[in-house]
């Protein structure tokens, strides 16, 4: 009973953390309700045992990324008006290009997903008995390591755009 009550007390939580993201004026504001979001799925985490997943939700979300979007507030100054881009041309291409990197990074995942035997799937939870932690890192680098390689790929992508939108000299 008190698990039941405190999981729905706790996604009204994330819910109303959610919306306020969306809605707040204050992009500061934005992230600090980020970052109660990000800490009430951690909880949600451990009531299902998964301590792992509720460390690495605080570590990664709520202090690496949520870092990153205050840089990324603070680099891009809202309050003056944009700068006219100088050739449309460029930026038009460079995005279909993106959209097509992420469009085949995505059919890869389909693939990849799709070739899998069912039975592989099935047997997926049958590993030995371990930590979780351990069996996260199992899953993680056999039967999940091209998406997870696509991802990282993805971000790497991702932080190389964030330092040529940050430069002022292009």
């Amino acid at each position: 009973m008190l698990e039941s009550v405190m999981f729905y007390a706790l996604a009204a939580f994330i819910l109303g953390f959610g919306v306020l993201v969306v809605t707040a004026r204050n992009t500061v504001h934005c992230v600090l309700f980020l970052v109660a979001n990000f800490l009430c799925v951690a909880m949600v985490y451990v009531m299902l045992g998964a301590e792992f997943l509720a460390i690495i939700q605080i570590l990664v979300y709520a202090g690496g990324i949520v870092v990153l979007y205050l840089f990324v507030v603070m680099l891009v100054n809202l309050r003056r008006p944009p700068d006219a881009p100088v050739d449309t041309r460029r930026q038009s291409v460079v995005g279909f290009a993106l959209a097509g990197a992420m469009l085949a990074e995505i059919s890869a995942i389909l693939v990849y997903s799709a070739a899998r035997p069912v039975a592989a799937v099935a047997t997926a939870p049958a590993l030995p008995a371990a930590g979780n932690t351990e069996t996260i890192g199992m899953l993680l680098y056999t039967d999940y390591l091209v998406p997870f390689e696509l991802a990282s790929m993805l971000l790497l992508v991702a932080m190389v755009g964030a330092i040529l939108l940050a430069r002022k000299d292009m």
